[in-house]
């Protein structure tokens, strides 16, 4: 059986996924840490330079994963690799600091907690699964829990914003998806994998940013350790675990992970910025957490004989 055959398998097949407990919660640590991007975007990076943002968070640390594994693609995995880099980071990436430079962190966020949508509608054509309403209505309640969470009554909408928070998780959805697809190649670790995409997506943008955005913004002490933080560790180490999450978790259960993002933004926001969390934020928090813990269990489905409750995902028999 090949990689892809056997991570899809493992991905489907039913059971209690005790054994997929500790990968479930290595995956969830990549959304966790990107929950602060956007405080870090707002207080510690220069302002009006989204790709290079996204440059100097994924080129580095591409380079230094592939340095460490010395790994690269082969054969077809080279236009693979570069087509998800391009997807998961070299488009992403920039849109995701345009939406949290130009909208309010709890609006961007908002947007980006559609992605577990975007990803059960492209299951059905990418990956020819059949679509669920489980997954629809889950997703769903987590893009409203993440909007009660964060959403303000003053929040202001600025339409490039908001078109970079969408195209952002509709990109990213498809990078996803498509990484559930194609699996990981046997021999190559999640760093390595990660290190190609990391890489292609920097490449990528090295040249688009010099041509759109000019020099470089000076680099002060407190920028540089923004710089430091969202690319060595919301980089390099937290996209060597979501694609090692990605390539051995359902797909739908891995996308929905990530409304622990906003839900971090909203509480370092609380803790760091003075913001408040009222009833409706409460609830919004547990409307997303109740989607967060269904999405990562099996759809209920009917027999003859009996009806079968939710189990986790993701445990060969």
């Amino acid at each position: 059986m090949t990689s892809h055959a056997t991570q899809r398998a493992s991905g489907t097949a039913g059971g209690v996924a005790h054994g997929n407990l500790p990968r479930t919660a290595l995956t969830a640590l990549a959304p966790l840490v990107w929950g602060t991007t956007y405080i870090v975007t707002t207080e510690l990076l220069p302002q009006g330079h989204p790709l290079f943002a996204g440059l100097l968070r994924a080129l580095p640390a591409g380079l230094i994963a592939l340095a460490i594994t010395r790994t690269l693609p082969r054969g077809a995995w080279w236009g693979k690799a570069a087509a998800l880099g391009v997807l998961n980071i070299g488009l992403f990436l920039p849109l995701l600091f345009i939406a949290a430079e130009r909208l309010p962190g709890g609006v961007a966020a908002t947007l980006g907690a559609a992605q577990p949508l975007v990803v059960a509608v492209l299951a059905v054509t990418v990956l020819h699964e059949r679509l669920s309403p489980w997954r629809l209505f889950w997703g769903v309640t987590g893009v409203v829990g993440v909007g009660l969470v964060v959403i303000g009554p003053n929040a202001a909408l600025d339409i490039v914003g908001v078109v970079a928070g969408l195209a952002g998780a509709a990109t990213m959805g498809l990078g996803v998806t498509l990484t559930k697809r194609w699996g990981r190649p046997d021999g190559v670790s999640p760093t390595a994998f990660a290190g190609w995409q990391l890489s292609a997506g920097g490449l990528f943008l090295l040249p688009l940013t010099f041509l759109v955005e000019g020099a470089p913004p000076v680099i002060d002490p407190t920028a540089g350790l923004g710089y430091l933080w969202l690319g060595l560790v919301g980089g390099l180490i937290t996209y060597a675990l979501w694609f090692r999450g990605i390539t051995s978790l359902p797909v739908t259960s891995v996308a929905v992970l990530g409304l622990l993002s906003p839900l971090v933004a909203a509480v370092l926001g609380a803790v760091l910025l003075g913001q408040t969390l009222g009833p409706i934020q409460l609830l919004g928090f547990g409307l997303s957490l109740a989607a967060i813990v269904a999405g990562q269990l099996r759809p209920p489905t009917r027999s003859p004989a009996s009806t079968s409750t939710p189990t986790l995902e993701g445990t060969t028999r």
